[in-house]
């Protein structure tokens, strides 16, 4: 079966959906063993939430990039994920799906949360031909995620390491058996359609 171009892929259960993150030493850790965000960790900005276990590897290089060395798996509720994705925008213009740019335009400036769809990536951190789900929130969306909706915050930096480990042996069928479990997220076709998907 054919992947689509776009679609939310994630590890969920019937109440929540797992989005990673990763942070400094200045968070990651602290948020990780309270299991919130710590005072550090500024409410005022953007946060990026995203539900790809193998993006949020390509964007912190496996953990190993400076500022980015704690890969957290954030267990937040359904309802909450939801109400984002009904509060968002596209983060860029997209002719045929708004009105026109200065729609677009108000609609950015109203809204809490941004979507934004980037190339999925394979073991080796490459593009692959259809695009995951990066979730930006902000003001009022980042309360509610810090404040209601987080469930758990678990450090899943080790797995990340591990698998990276069996990647760089080329024991890519180990290394598979190690991701999280992420299938398509269930939404609606008018939500779908509301997300550029």
């Amino acid at each position: 079966m054919e992947e689509p171009l776009r679609r939310i892929r994630a590890l969920y259960t019937a109440s929540t959906i797992t989005v990673y993150q990763a942070y400094g030493p200045a968070i990651g850790p602290d948020a990780a063993r309270d299991g919130r965000f710590p005072p550090t960790w500024k409410r005022d900005r953007m946060t990026w939430i995203k539900p790809s276990f193998l993006w949020m590897m390509y964007r912190c290089g496996w953990g190993e990039k400076p500022g980015q060395e704690t890969v957290l798996a954030v267990e937040i509720t359904r309802e909450g994920f939801e109400w984002a994705l009904r509060n968002s925008c596209l983060s860029h213009y997209v002719h045929g799906v708004h009105a026109d740019r200065a729609a677009w335009q108000r609609q950015v400036k109203r809204s809490p949360a941004r979507v934004q769809w980037d190339p999925e990536r394979d073991l080796h951190l490459r593009p692959l031909p259809h695009r995951s789900l990066q979730l930006g929130l902000s003001g009022e969306a980042t309360q509610r995620y810090a404040d209601e909706w987080l469930v758990s915050i678990t450090d899943v930096t080790p797995q990340a390491q591990e698998i990276h480990a069996l990647v760089k042996q080329h024991n890519l069928e180990a290394a598979t058996r190690l991701l999280p479990n992420e299938r398509p997220y269930p939404i609606t076709n008018n939500l779908l359609k509301h997300l550029g998907a």
